[in-house]
């Protein structure tokens, strides 16, 4: 059986800091703290109404950790500023990186999916503006069975959904705790590591393998044919 890729998407494939701009522009210098606040909490709120199982849409965790965001750095935005920050979460630009390693990577004979917390059509409209859709078999959202990462449910809905063996599937993530979740599922692992900053939680277990970039899969995987 083909080795399947499973790509998270939001902070892997996609730049959640493509947001600035314009926030930039609106907010002046707390838009970098604001940002990283946003997404921060946006995380969190995932994690909480995954354990207290009262499942809400990973886009309202998103609306919600806006809000907090705002409320925490005494940022005031109107509701037509907020709808366009929201809006703009469908049309994150991808990492530089990302479009050369997945015409790599598919050209290889690989099978490529997209795995990600956000609904499905939040996801599609991301890799279609993106313009990387076509590297992927198809999408796989946390959405179908009403929870997210690192539960490990979401990975048996992976395999399930890809009809991959677990032991032949790798999760290609940035987030260490979306990588940790994986392996405690029994996949192999790749975790992208674009920041010298990044940090791995000590946790006593490694990545399967640690790249810089995507374009450290495509050697990877070039080694093992």
């Amino acid at each position: 059986m083909k080795t399947t890729l499973a790509f998270d998407v939001y902070g892997t494939l996609i730049d959640t800091q493509g947001v600035l701009t314009q926030l930039q522009a609106w907010v002046g210098d707390d838009a970098n703290a604001l940002s990283l606040s946003w997404r921060n909490k946006q995380l969190e709120y995932s994690f909480r109404r995954g354990l207290m199982q009262d499942y809400q849409p990973f886009s309202v965790c998103t609306r919600d950790a806006l809000n907090y965001a705002c409320s925490l750095h005494k940022v005031v935005l109107t509701h037509e500023q907020k709808e366009a920050l929201l809006q703009s979460y469908l049309t994150l630009p991808a990492f530089d990186d990302v479009a050369v390693a997945l015409d790599q990577l598919s050209r290889s004979g690989l099978r490529l999916f997209a795995f990600s917390n956000g609904e499905r059509s939040a996801v599609e409209s991301l890799l279609s503006h993106a313009h990387i859709e076509q590297y992927f078999e198809g999408v796989v959202s946390c959405d179908d069975i009403k929870t997210f990462k690192p539960n490990p449910s979401v990975y048996k809905h992976l395999t399930n959904e890809t009809h991959s063996l677990t032991n032949e599937t790798w999760l290609v993530s940035s987030n260490p705790f979306d990588v940790l979740g994986a392996m405690s599922s029994g996949l192999k692992s790749a975790w992208v590591c674009r920041s010298e900053a990044s940090i791995f939680d000590p946790w006593g277990q490694a990545p399967t393998e640690t790249i810089a970039d995507l374009l450290g899969l495509t050697a990877l995987f070039d080694r093992q044919q």
